[in-house]
C-alpha cells in the first residue's frame, strides 16, 4: 500500500504495529533518517534498543546472507513488546530477499522497516511494498514542509500557543533550514519557552533561530540603510578585528540592498515583497526592511546597487586603496545617498 500527504503523516506519528512492513524512501537522507527515527521510536518505545527489540541491519549484510532477514524477523527476544528489524540504504538489488520475508511474516513477528534513497515509479522495491497486502511504502520528497508538518513538530515540542507573526516566521524558517537544523530549532525554542505560558512571539524565534553568516553585519547594513553615518565607522573597526573581509561585506550589502529592491518593486509593497524574500526575513528584522525598503524607494535603490557593483569590481581590481578603508567610503556614501 502507498501512502500520501495527511495519510503518511498520521501514520508517521502513529504507525500500525499490525504491519509487515514499512518502506521510506528518498533522495534526501535526512528526511528519510528523521522519519525512520519516529516511526521505530513510536513501534517499540524508548527502551526497545535497550531491551533488544530493535535489531539493525546492513544492505551489505543481507547481500551476503539473504536468509538473514526472515531469520531476523521470527527472532524472539528475552524482553515482551513489538519488535523492529530495520535495513538502512536498501536498493532494488535486495527487492527479492525483502520480498519473500514479507511474504514469509506472520503475526508476532518482528515488523520490518526499510529505508532507501530515491527509487522510480518501477522499482522493484517499491513494487515489493506497494502491491503487498499488508505493507506500506512511503515517499520522502524535497518539498517544503506543510503547514501541518510543522504545526506537527511545534506540538511535539508543546508549543500549541503560537502568535500569528510568530507562525509566519516558522514556516518561513522550515523552509529555510534542512530538517535536522528545523527540529534542533524547534527544541530550542520549546525549552526557552518552557514554563512561559504567553503565546510565541516573532522575537522568541528570532532569539532561537540559528545565527545567519549575515548576522555579523546586520548592524553595520542597517546604519546604512537608516541614513546612521556617524556610527559606521566604530562598527566597522569592529567588524573588522573580527576578521570580516571588505569583499564578503560588499557581497552581503548587494544582497541586503537587492532584497530591499525586490520588496519596493512589488506590485503589492513592500510588506508582500519582503514575505516573498529569499532567504526569508523574519522577525523584527522583516518590519525593519520593510521600513528601509519605503524609505529609498526604487530609484535609490537602483543607485544603490551601482555603487555596490562598482565597489566590487574595484575591491576585486588591483587597485591600491586600503580594501576596509575603500569599503567603508562606499557604505558612508550609501548613508548619505539615504538622507536625501
Amino acid at each position: 500500500m502507498k501512502l500520501t500527504g495527511r495519510e503518511a503523516l498520521a501514520y508517521f506519528s502513529k504507525p500500525d504495529a499490525s504491519r509487515a512492513g514499512l518502506l521510506i524512501f528518498g533522495a534526501d537522507s535526512m528526511r528519510v533518517a528523521l522519519r525512520r527515527q519516529e516511526v521505530i521510536l513510536a513501534l517499540v518505545g524508548p527502551q526497545g534498543e535497550e531491551e533488544m527489540r530493535l535489531n539493525r541491519m546492513s544492505a551489505p549484510d543481507l547481500r551476503k546472507d539473504t536468509a538473514s532477514l526472515s531469520d531476523a524477523i521470527r527472532a524472539q527476544g528475552f524482553f515482551p513488546g513489538p519488535r523492529v528489524v530495520f535495513l538502512e540504504d536498501a536498493s532494488d538489488g535486495l527487492a527479492k530477499p525483502i520480498a519473500e520475508a514479507l511474504e514469509d511474516w506472520r503475526e508476532g513477528d518482528a515488523q520490518i522497516i526499510v529505508t532507501a534513497g530515491s527509487l522510480t515509479a518501477k522499482s522493484a522495491l517499491r513494487k515489493a511494498f506497494e502491491t503487498h497486502r499488508n505493507a506500506v511504502a512511503i515517499g520522502i520528497y524535497d518539498d517544503p514542509p506543510s503547514r501541518e508538518e510543522t504545526e506537527s513538530v511545534l506540538a511535539k515540542g508543546g508549543l500549541v500557543n503560537v502568535a500569528g507573526e510568530a507562525m509566519t516566521d516558522i514556516l518561513a524558517l522550515s523552509r529555510a533550514l534542512d530538517p535536522g537544523d528545523f527540529r534542533q530549532t524547534i527544541e530550542k525554542l520549546s525549552l526557552y519557552k518552557l514554563g512561559d505560558e504567553s503565546p510565541v512571539t516573532s522575537a522568541d524565534v528570532l532569539n532561537c533561530a540559528p545565527s545567519s553568516t549575515e548576522a555579523a553585519m546586520d548592524d553595520v547594513l542597517n546604519c546604512v540603510a537608516e541614513a546612521r553615518d556617524q556610527e559606521i565607522g566604530p562598527i566597522m573597526r569592529k567588524l573588522q578585528g573580527q576578521g570580516l573581509q571588505p569583499v564578503g561585506l560588499c557581497i552581503g550589502a548587494t544582497r541586503h540592498f537587492r532584497t530591499l529592491h525586490a520588496a519596493a518593486s512589488d506590485p503589492g509593497g513592500p510588506a508582500a515583497g519582503m514575505s516573498r524574500a529569499r532567504p526569508p526575513v523574519y522577525g523584527p528584522r522583516r518590519d525593519q526592511m520593510i521600513r528601509q525598503a519605503q524609505s529609498w524607494g526604487i530609484h535609490r535603490l537602483e543607485t544603490a546597487l551601482q555603487m555596490l557593483t562598482e565597489t566590487d569590481l574595484s575591491l576585486r581590481s588591483s587597485q591600491r586603496a586600503p580594501q576596509m578603508a575603500f569599503m567603508e567610503r562606499t557604505l558612508i556614501r550609501l548613508a548619505m545617498l539615504g538622507k536625501r
